[in-house]
């Protein structure tokens, strides 16, 4: 029986549509010219994209760094900057869905998607660049972004809405959501992605008030593309009509339309100075040697650090080796009771016979890391150059002992980095230990075999990025570098290998007063990155430049300027009055619905201060919309 030949009728085309390569070839074009096309297959519409014949030819054999098995293959002699321990880029790549995708491949470029699987579309323009669509299916991945050169985007889009809906955000006039025409087709495209366990009624409801809650979980994998919220019907903005509802009221004339700001109007970012360091200790104490202030001594150590002749005497406060309200003679009891505990943990590794090595495989990958870590870190340092530095071994000892305290992580790359600081100010091996058991308290989660906590990282500082500067986070979504994995290393070890040695003494203890919230050193990453915004955009880096240009930030960075731009950036998003629930979250102004109780190895006598203010924070900002927003007040030098 012969095959019945297909039909196809055309509906839209248009020719100027490029997409953009991220090839690294300096005599090569790394854009691609096509056609986009909508076509009734059969009387199935479908979104087709195919390139230039005559030009393919010649195009750049790399795409967008396809990854994980997309089937397209990177540049192998592009060196990151970085070592390929690391796996920056890899360890942070969700994974992809093992069904089927229903993009089809029409060529080396091309691509051809059924409209009835398209879930988003968000159409952008950055200030020195062209119009450009990122479209994403139903099964959570994106399309490569299509870049109109010679406009038609308008076009393109009323075209598409002969078959299927486009629902714009109001708050966000460039992201559209796509459905069937049929009336109960947004609750069921729901049903169907399988993104709620709860299909009752007032679903559509609860998403529309509030889509961070809703889909938080279930839309994590189009986070990038997804960043807008459906205002409630009742409002005026959704009294549109259907004609109009489709696009915004703004003028969007080809080759350019207004760029719409995302989420809530921010104020007018605050100028911040620093401060003077801490520089007289004794005025805190009692005539006991209680800290009678830790909360102003913490303000004073955010605003201004700590002179060098104090910081081992105040690092052992900060990291919860001495507790704020211990007097000197308990501090002394304690010394002496965290020494013998930790030459009894340091005997248990020395003991350990070659015999038993050998069959310990555990201990020796351990063994083997941490001598090949401690032979490269920071020997441009006096206190660990040399072959023969005993600070090496004080190095090695203490990662190999800490191993003996915390079996279940051992040692992960990157501690060496986390210790060698601690062991530098205080000169000592049982101190240095304890001060990196108290860092890894607040860090450790970065280390865990599952990078969850990474990966969240990396989307909280997405969604700071995104109310902060929706220009940028567009530039690097159409470069495939939305998912801000080039921020990866300075989120895993607080930024140790892009200041100067002394630079990071003041930032970490910085950071530790957790002040003046427990996430700002992703604010420090909003700030680098805004710093960076105009180079990225101004010179149109792709993904593999863009890598290349952050990490070669190292040592170039200012420290003062960044932190300065960081408290200001803190201070602009808690003056706005409509700040988004899940960046309050982040900034720790609303306490997480999933927060319930302390973590029962938290320690009061540390924490008390800093738990009291953060639950009056929350309480202060679960208020109603016209409830006030807590301020940080920055302290006075005394």
């Amino acid at each position: 029986m012969e095959a019945k030949p297909e039909s196809h009728k055309l509906i839209f085309e248009k020719e100027g549509v490029y997409l953009h390569t991220n090839a690294k070839r300096s005599n090569q074009d790394t854009t691609i010219p096509g056609f986009i096309r909508i076509v009734e297959r059969d009387g199935e519409p479908a979104l087709e994209w195919s390139p230039v014949e005559e030009d393919v030819r010649n195009a750049p054999a790399v795409f967008y760094a396809k990854k994980d098995g997309e089937g397209g293959e990177e540049e192998t002699k592009f060196d990151p900057g970085y070592e390929p321990d690391w796996a920056v880029i890899s360890t942070v790549k969700q994974e992809r869905r093992q069904e089927h995708p229903p993009v089809r491949e029409t060529g080396q470029w091309g691509f051809s998607l059924p409209l009835s699987e398209l879930y988003s579309l968000r159409r952008a323009r950055f200030s020195l660049g062209r119009n450009f669509l990122v479209m994403t299916t139903r099964g959570g991945d994106p399309l490569p972004p299509l870049h109109f050169h010679r406009g038609g985007t308008r076009e393109l889009l009323k075209a598409m809405q002969r078959y299927i809906r486009l629902a714009p955000s109001p708050m966000d006039g460039r992201l559209f959501l796509a459905y069937p025409h049929d009336s109960g087709a947004l609750s069921q495209s729901f049903d169907e992605l399988h993104l709620f366990d709860d299909t009752s009624a007032d679903l559509v409801s609860r998403f529309i008030q509030d889509p961070y809650a809703t889909t938080f979980g279930g839309f994590s994998k189009v986070t990038n593309f997804f960043r807008g919220a459906l205002r409630h019907p009742e409002s005026p903005l959704g009294n549109r009509s259907p004609q109009d509802a489709h696009f915004p009221h703004s003028a969007d004339e080809e080759p350019g339309f207004e760029l719409i700001t995302c989420g809530a109007e921010l104020g007018p970012r605050p100028e911040v100075k620093r401060g003077k360091p801490l520089d007289n200790w004794d005025q805190f104490l009692d005539p006991e040697g209680r800290v009678t202030d830790p909360q102003k001594v913490k303000k004073l150590v955010f605003r201004g650090g700590i002179v060098p002749s104090l910081r081992k005497e105040v690092w052992k406060f900060l990291l919860g080796f001495y507790p704020w309200n211990s007097t000197a003679k308990e501090r002394e009891d304690i010394l002496r009771v965290k020494t013998d505990e930790y030459f009894r943990m340091k005997v248990q590794w020395k003991s350990v016979s070659e015999e038993q090595e050998m069959k310990n495989s555990l201990f020796r990958g351990n063994r083997s890391l941490i001598e090949r870590d401690v032979n490269r870190t920071d020997r441009h340092n006096s206190f660990f150059s040399g072959n023969e530095n005993p600070g090496l071994a004080l190095l090695h000892d203490v990662l190999m002992t800490y191993c003996m305290y915390n079996f279940d992580l051992g040692y992960v790359q990157g501690m060496s980095d986390l210790l060698s600081p601690l062991l530098f100010v205080t000169q000592n091996e049982v101190e240095s230990f304890w001060c990196l058991t108290g860092f890894m308290d607040l860090v450790h989660q970065n280390f865990e075999e599952s990078q969850e906590a990474m990966k969240q990282q990396l989307l909280q500082l997405s969604l700071l990025l995104r109310a902060l500067d929706p220009e940028l986070c567009d530039y690097l979504d159409s470069q495939d570098s939305g998912s801000l994995c080039f921020c990866f290393r300075w989120l895993l070890i607080w930024f140790k290998r892009e200041f100067s040695f002394e630079d990071i003494l003041s930032l970490w203890e910085i950071l530790w007063t957790r002040l003046p919230c427990e996430n700002f050193h992703l604010l420090m990453a909003c700030s680098i990155l805004q710093s960076q915004k105009g180079e990225l955009i101004g010179s149109n880096h792709d993904f593999n430049s863009i890598l290349k240009h952050i990490n070669e930030l190292t040592m170039k960075l200012d420290l003062q300027s960044i932190l300065c731009g960081a408290e200001a950036i803190y201070l602009q998003l808690t003056n706005c009055k409509e700040l988004s629930v899940k960046v309050q979250e982040v900034l720790g102004l609303r306490v997480p619905s999933s927060f319930s109780e302390e973590s029962p190895n938290s320690e009061p006598t540390e924490t008390d201060t800093l738990l009291a203010q953060s639950e009056a924070r929350g309480a202060s900002s679960c208020q109603p919309f016209n409830g006030r927003t807590p301020q940080w007040t920055p302290p006075t030098c005394p």
